[in-house]
């Protein structure tokens, strides 16, 4: 039977068609819901790619915006203002770094850590630049972080691409020594690849990293854009896998909606010099006052406790049908998560997802991804289980007659 597809609004020519939409025009948010434009809510498991670490628009968000936009907002930053320094300063205190460089989204951070590795690789009369980075990574898309990425086709985009990134495999010790040379400067990587599907390195695998990056003098580097601020059960991904790194890159959660990101070093590879690093809104005090707010409830004693036991309630959940209709690898720590289809049908999974009032995300044509906001109640996420679990028995039939 044919049915007719939603247009797309009227508007929607003004903008670069840049990604593919639903029709749907979304005008409020609440916590864990959204509300379209003609009053339909959906249970929201995408939160802005795993942005909205409170959910949408929470209070200590509003108020810390509301509060702060009557103060300062943008001074300079050739100035110091004291949002940032409080801001700094709670950071270092909590992931034990000792400097930040703050930037506004994830690409930025990552790529001043790149520079911060090159410039750290010319000191002592070294010429080391290269940066080891893995196959199916994704660290923004930016020219050079694009090329420090390891998604299929994109060396094809925008030639000539930025050289000085050799590509290893996660998890697969012996690659990263194939191309190890006398140029290298640092391992960077995401201790789990988001946009990937929700692939994890193995502790073993950083543990190994860590100590080769000891033994050769390297800096490593973890991209916890997605990860860090409490997305896999820890504050931060490092303390989750007891492996700490170099140079660490925050973004997403660490705004909690609003555009935030940071480059944290420890002391022996922060050698930015004047000149070298900076941007219109780097350590902006609105931005900063956003951040403070949401770490504050982050670091809450029962707060990351609450993460895990949702996270192990969504996993419990989400291997219920992959066993069920034999599916395959449901991945993933704290909530952030993934379920293997078995079959390139993930598209087809999230319209009627969509359609039954739950947002969720094709990471892969096989593969769907989780992101519930970390404040998630026991209802909401048993609300999405039984959404996906209603979904997914016509889905499987329907794409298994199609096969």
């Amino acid at each position: 039977m044919n049915t007719v597809q939603p247009q797309p609004p009227q508007q929607s020519q003004h903008l670069m068609s840049v990604t593919a939409r639903p029709a749907d025009v979304f005008v409020r948010g609440e916590g864990a819901w959204l509300w379209d434009q003609a009053g339909r809510r959906y249970l929201d498991w995408l939160q802005g790619w795993a942005v909205n670490a409170l959910g949408h628009c929470p209070a200590v968000i509003t108020q810390a915006l509301q509060s702060q936009s009557t103060q300062l907002l943008t001074p300079s930053p050739a100035l110091y203002n004291l949002p940032s320094l409080v801001l700094a300063e709670r950071l270092c205190a909590l992931s034990g770094f000792d400097q930040v460089f703050f930037g506004s989204t994830g690409a930025e951070a990552n790529e001043g850590a790149i520079k911060l590795a090159r410039k750290w690789g010319r000191t002592g009369g070294r010429a080391a630049f290269e940066i080891i980075t893995f196959d199916n990574a994704f660290h923004g898309r930016n020219l050079a972080t694009m090329a420090a990425s390891g998604k299929a086709g994109w060396d094809a985009l925008f030639p000539p691409n930025m050289p000085g990134f050799a590509k290893a495999t996660l998890n697969d010790l012996d690659s990263v020594h194939r191309v190890l040379s006398d140029r290298t400067v640092a391992i960077m990587l995401e201790p789990v690849q988001g946009e990937a599907g929700v692939r994890p390195a193995t502790q073993a695998f950083l543990q190994a990293l860590r100590q080769l990056c000891d033994e050769r003098g390297l800096l490593l580097i973890f991209d916890e854009v997605q990860t860090g601020c409490g997305r896999l059960g820890e504050l931060f991904g490092f303390q989750y896998y007891g492996v700490k790194p170099d140079i660490l890159t925050l973004g997403k959660g660490l705004g909690g909606g609003v555009p935030m990101s940071a480059v944290l070093a420890q002391q022996h590879c922060s050698v930015f010099e004047h000149g070298d690093q900076g941007g219109t809104y780097a350590g902006n005090p609105l931005m900063c006052a956003v951040s403070l707010a949401v770490l504050q409830e982050l670091s809450q004693p029962d707060f990351l406790s609450q993460v895990r036991e949702r996270g192990q309630q969504l996993q419990e959940g989400l291997l219920e049908p992959a066993q069920r209709y034999g599916l395959g690898e449901v991945r993933g720590a704290g909530l952030l998560w993934a379920l293997e289809l078995g079959c390139d049908n993930a598209a087809q999974v999230v319209q009627s997802c969509r359609e039954q009032g739950l947002l969720v995300n094709a990471a892969r044509p096989h593969c769907l991804r989780f992101m519930p906001r970390l404040n998630s109640t026991e209802q909401e996420i048993q609300a999405g289980l039984s959404i996906l679990a209603g979904v997914m028995t016509p889905q499987r039939s329907r794409v298994t007659r199609g096969n």
